[in-house]
């Protein structure tokens, strides 16, 4: 059985914290959505019967105004269509990269308290994620 990832781990998390944050910064987002969303016990939306998809809505919906006030944009959106290379139980609902004008933006983001209000619903919604930064480089028509 594969290990699933929904938060970071603190390791993990004080690599990013120092990493340069005077930067750009591009964040690959994995997702594998729950059949059925699973809200904590008394949330407003618990017992709805929303799909995990339909939870990750609410959270963008949700969060996407924070999103946007810190600078984030969303530089590309895909949805999953086979594994080329790499296990064969790994796959993905949905995957896409958010730009941050720097990683202090991303801080700012994840400490607002509506964000954290907000964060319940990517909770309820995913059984795995992956969260990957990356240094935003040239594109191009070639390789390497």
């Amino acid at each position: 059985m594969m290990d699933c990832y929904i938060d970071p781990s603190r390791a993990n998390f004080e690599a990013f914290k120092a990493l340069p944050r005077d930067e750009p910064i591009h964040m690959l987002n994995l997702l594998r959505y729950r059949e059925q969303a699973e809200y904590p016990d008394g949330h407003d939306h618990a017992g709805k019967g929303w799909s995990g998809q339909r939870a990750y809505q609410e959270y963008g919906k949700t969060s996407g105004p924070i999103f946007r006030r810190v600078g984030g944009t969303i530089v590309w959106r895909g949805a999953f269509q086979c594994m080329v290379t790499g296990p064969d139980e790994m796959r993905w609902d949905d995957g896409f990269v958010a730009q941050y004008p720097n990683s202090a933006a991303f801080f700012e983001m994840i400490k607002d308290p509506e964000y954290q209000l907000a964060v319940v619903n990517r909770t309820a919604a995913l059984v795995d994620s992956r969260l990957v930064r990356f240094k935003p480089g040239e594109g191009g028509n070639g390789f390497g």
